[in-house]
């Protein structure tokens, strides 16, 4: 079985991990040594900034 490529790169997630406080974990880049809370924080964070990338919602042409 292929593995899936990531939608996130390496650098947005060790960026965030590092903004989130638990990069100490990752460094080693074994990502297994968060928590599924630590995980949840970093796909929110991550949605987040894809969102204000995107800039304000409803703008679009109509």
């Amino acid at each position: 079985m292929r593995r899936r490529r990531g939608i996130m790169s390496e650098r947005l997630k060790y960026e965030l991990a590092d903004e989130l406080g638990f990069s100490h974990k990752v460094k080693d880049g074994d990502w297994g040594n968060i928590t599924t809370r630590e995980a949840g924080s970093l796909v929110r964070a991550a949605i987040e900034r894809a969102e204000k990338q995107m800039g304000p919602r409803g703008s679009g042409p109509g």
